[in-house]
């Protein structure tokens, strides 16, 4: 149970139980019905070709927007007429830049855990509501109804500051979006260190080690021999427990795949590559440091 009080009183919601189990089954089936097209998207909106979660760079556009459709609100409210059309053209960029903030927002939300899907089913609705909020204030400004259309938009805006204070919450605290892999410069060795002797690897088989502390995953493929950090990128899965596809390897709770040779994703929802090692072996047993560039 969290120590935050809004968190907790969001965990304690039972309503929420149905969104949290059902939500993030019916996206995942989606994308599987679209077949190597759905993973595709997946990969897109998850942010795998950015290196970085696409939900968190994006959402500063409607944010942004609608921050400076507040700000221009309240100058017009004060007198200053000319600051209409700016207000109306940055609901409008907010509106739109909302709909891929929502679609990788969702598609991030499906392969969360515990917590996180509660906490994260409430930061969806709340942006649901916002997004609702300013398409009324924008036909309200076409309308020529501008008080309304002004307060409909500091009505969405109260939704957007409560949803961003849940994101920041689903980031630090969560730890949703975030790289759950060991640091490569501080817990895997720079010199070569024993990690498991050869014999007891086994052809397509990963096994685990541990090396000062920090688990691996090892993976002899014919007379290649392959190290990665045991603690999966996305959210902390355990690569031993994955299976073996072609030169890759998948995470057993969400599916990220990377490859066995440098660690780098193949397909989401993980977007951080994973720390790989240089092995060699000798004298019968696998030594392994942290890959040099």
């Amino acid at each position: 149970m969290s120590e935050n009080p809004i968190l907790r009183s969001i965990e304690n919601q039972e309503w929420l139980q149905p969104i949290e189990h059902k939500g993030p089954e019916l996206i995942r089936n989606a994308f599987a019905a679209a077949g190597s097209a759905g993973q595709a998207a997946k990969n897109v909106l998850h942010g795998v070709w950015l290196k970085h979660p696409l939900h968190a760079a994006i959402t500063d556009v409607p944010v942004g927007s609608w921050t400076v459709a507040t700000a221009l609100d309240v100058l017009e409210m004060r007198g200053h007429p000319e600051y209409r059309s700016g207000a109306d053209a940055a609901v409008m960029v907010g509106l739109i830049g909302a709909i891929p903030a929502a679609l990788s927002g969702m598609t991030d939300w499906s392969e969360a855990d515990g917590r996180a899907q509660r906490v994260g089913a409430v930061h969806g609705i709340l942006n649901v509501g916002a997004a609702a909020m300013y398409a009324g204030s924008y036909a309200a400004r076409k309308s020529n109804k501008r008080g309304l259309g002004r307060w409909l938009g500091f009505l969405g805006f109260g939704f957007v500051l409560a949803s961003s204070y849940l994101g920041g919450e689903l980031s630090y605290a969560l730890k949703l979006g975030t790289n759950h892999a060991p640091d490569p410069e501080g817990e895997l060795p720079h010199d070569y260190t024993a990690a498991i002797p050869e014999a007891e690897l086994t052809e397509g088989k990963p096994a685990k080690a541990t090396v000062n502390g920090t688990d691996l995953v090892i993976v002899k493929r014919g007379a290649q021999i392959y190290a990665l950090a045991a603690k999966c990128a996305h959210l902390g899965g355990p690569l031993p427990e994955g299976e073996l596809e072609g030169n890759s390897i998948i995470c057993p709770w969400h599916g990220s795949k990377f490859c066995l040779e440098d660690g780098h994703v193949e397909n989401g929802p993980a977007t951080s590559h994973q720390p790989a090692l240089d092995v060699k072996v000798e004298n019968g047993q696998v030594l392994v440091r942290a890959q040099r560039g």
